[in-house]
């Protein structure tokens, strides 16, 4: 038993190997080798003890004779590769009968290796390490298989295979809460056909091998607009990578960005709203009358600005307290926000107790009239006001201008007109309007310069 075949180190596992023969000298030969190199062994005389054992134990490896009394070798491996417990285990056939018909016939009921007696034990070593190292790397590759499923099938990212035509060919559980489609309506679909313009445009694109721009727009991550079944749109980025064994195929990664979305247009809308009122602020503001600025003096339309000032705001605040004044800049806010009646119309406090309305594409007159329901809808709320000298409640002064704007005009100049209009109204006793057209806004835009 020290033949230079078994001078080999023990396995770290410690295989189970079962060895159904019915020749006791056969049998305690190779238990003796078997034993002898570290494996644990274990014995059957019998088909139907082989069967029975194989799957109680689950061995790493069966050595089976093919002679058997009642059922024999070759019915047994049989039986063996049809039961889904004992299935992958690999069986070696050892037995007398070597012809080769005998040797294809184990290989055709589902044998790994044939051994012909009598048994040249390095051949049996060496057969015996080399099944046991196959099955070593078999599970090994498996329990990776496993493994890799459980973290594709556990993302919280969707993961996609496509094919180099772009429609999908596997999809994760992830992936289909993204798409809103179960995996089975989904097989088979483009990726472009579930998004939305522009991003479906230059996906479709790509697939087709198209331009290096489209190409270098859909590389990397990007943010994209998924349609849902029921033809919402839900904001995902995606990113398109080709796999990495050289197949011919694309892993799409997609990530839910619709909190992330919500959260970045709050704070959008929180950095253009005045905390204390809810309308727009000073920044929103600016930026909206510079844009219809622009776009008025490309159509040749009228722009009209409002400035609201709170008459003897100071005196309320003191007398009242802070909590007061928020209540009543509150009201003021929620009465000038519902004379913004379109769209583009655009209510904010500019400041303190100063306020804007900007309406576009508003003559001088239909300016003025606005104003003017402002004024006595501000009036109506009757919000005391007990040290004005102006009235026993809350009023305003308020400064209305027109402008038709060119490319000589400039954009402070609406506003540095509306605003001395207002400071006019509230010259000539305050709670009422002065309105002014174009002429008084170049001339309050002349007078800035000449400062």
């Amino acid at each position: 038993m020290n033949h230079p075949a078994f001078a080999i180190p023990a396995p770290a596992h410690q295989a189970a190997i079962l060895i159904v023969d019915d020749a006791p000298a056969s049998l305690g030969l190779l238990q003796d080798i078997l034993q002898g190199q570290g494996y644990r062994t274990f014995v059957a005389t019998s088909g139907e003890r082989a069967l029975d054992l194989a799957q109680r134990i689950q061995p790493d490896l069966i050595l089976l004779d093919v002679m058997l009394p009642g059922l024999d070798g070759l019915e047994t491996c049989s039986r063996l590769k049809h039961q889904a417990a004992t299935a992958d285990i690999p069986v070696i056939f050892v037995s007398a009968c070597s012809d080769t018909a005998d040797i294809v016939a184990g290989f055709e009921h589902g044998a790994a290796d044939y051994i012909a007696k009598p048994l040249r034990l390095p051949e049996v070593c060496s057969r015996v390490r080399a099944q046991l190292q196959i099955r070593s790397a078999s599970q090994s590759h498996t329990h990776q298989v496993k493994r890799l499923r459980m973290i594709v099938d556990g993302m919280d990212e969707g993961l996609m295979l496509l094919g180099q035509d772009g429609r999908i060919q596997y999809t994760n559980p992830a992936s289909e809460r993204c798409l809103g489609y179960p995996g089975r309506e989904l097989a088979g679909r483009p990726l472009a056909e579930l998004l939305a313009e522009p991003a479906a445009r230059d996906f479709a694109a790509w697939f087709d091998q198209s331009d290096d721009e489209t190409l270098a727009r859909c590389r990397g991550t990007r943010e994209v607009l998924l349609r849902q079944p029921d033809g919402s749109l839900r904001a995902m980025d995606l990113s398109l990578s080709p796999l990495a064994s050289g197949e011919q195929l694309w892993v799409a990664v997609l990530h839910d960005i619709t909190h992330h979305k919500q959260s970045e247009n709050a704070l959008q809308r929180a950095a253009l709203a005045d905390p204390l009122t809810g309308i727009a602020n000073r920044r929103q503001f600016d930026a909206c009358l510079e844009r219809e600025w622009q776009r008025a003096m490309r159509n040749a339309r009228p722009l009209s600005l409002l400035v609201l000032d709170v008459d003897h705001f100071k005196l309320y605040n003191d007398l009242l307290g802070h909590a007061a004044g928020d209540q009543c800049l509150q009201a003021i806010a929620s009465t000038l926000q519902a004379h913004a009646l379109r769209a583009t119309d655009l209510a904010a406090r500019y400041g303190g107790e100063e306020f804007v309305l900007l309406l576009p594409d508003t003559p001088h007159e239909g300016a003025a009239k606005v104003a003017e329901a402002i004024r006595a809808d501000i009036e109506r709320l009757r919000v005391p006001s007990p040290r004005s000298t102006t009235s026993d409640f809350v009023t305003v002064s308020v400064g209305a201008s027109t402008i038709v704007p060119t490319q000589f005009d400039e954009c402070r100049s609406l506003f540095q007109a509306a605003d001395r209009a207002m400071y006019d109204a509230k010259a000539a006793g305050r709670n009422r309007v002065t309105a002014v057209g174009a002429g008084y806004a170049w001339e309050a835009m002349h007078r800035v310069l000449a400062r």
